[in-house]
């Protein structure tokens, strides 16, 4: 007996990550530097949006980003929404909520290490954002200053200057996030060019 067998193939269809993604991005970095700048006081208040916003939001994008099949925007948020977790945990231990011991033994040298693990990473994004838009190229090479200015500071080299050069980085960073997030939800809503984001630069496709 012949049997004959059908292959169906079911395609779902989910929306772009991105604005959430960059929402995410745009609340921790909006909090974040306002304590940088001296507008606000210490990082308590900073850790919820460093979490949920800075962390959980963009590791979600990166997961709905994978199901696009988009390499780029899976690993740049779910580095970044590492990163705000890992940051968020670094301040919880020097807080001592982890025990005294883990807070006595804290070396910012080790974090300032970590910020150039980052700067390099990107670095090399930032390459990759050039062929995606303009708006999200501007804001990886915000970035790439915001973590020149958090490892040198760190490092304990040219402190001030450098710390300011990451506060001022970081709100743009906001400011640029924001921008990018309307963008994002607004073109897809309405079906048309609400917001510019710039085309690709064509370098390297």
């Amino acid at each position: 007996m012949n049997q004959s067998q059908t292959t169906q193939k079911v395609q779902i269809t989910t929306a772009d990550p991105s604005a959430i993604g960059l929402f995410g991005l745009a609340m921790v970095t909006l909090v974040a530097s306002s304590a940088k700048l001296g507008w606000t006081d210490g990082v308590s208040f900073v850790l919820p949006w460093a979490i949920f916003l800075g962390g959980i939001a963009q590791l979600f994008a990166s997961v709905q980003d994978a199901k696009h099949n988009n390499t780029f925007g899976t690993t740049a948020f779910g580095a970044f929404g590492l990163f705000w977790l890992g940051v968020g945990t670094s301040w919880l231990i020097s807080f001592g909520v982890f025990g005294e011991a883990a807070a006595a033994a804290v070396d910012p040298a080790q974090l300032g290490v970590a910020y150039i693990g980052y700067l390099i990473f990107s670095l090399f994004m930032t390459v990759g954002a050039m062929e995606t838009h303009k708006v999200l190229f501007i804001i990886f090479v915000l970035i790439d200053f915001l973590f020149i200015g958090l490892s040198l500071s760190t490092l304990g080299i040219m402190p001030e200057a450098m710390h300011m050069l990451a506060a001022i980085s970081e709100l743009l960073i906001a400011i640029m996030s924001f921008y990018g997030s309307a963008a994002s939800v607004l073109n897809t809503h309405f079906d048309k060019v609400t917001l510019p984001v710039g085309k690709p630069f064509g370098i390297f496709k």
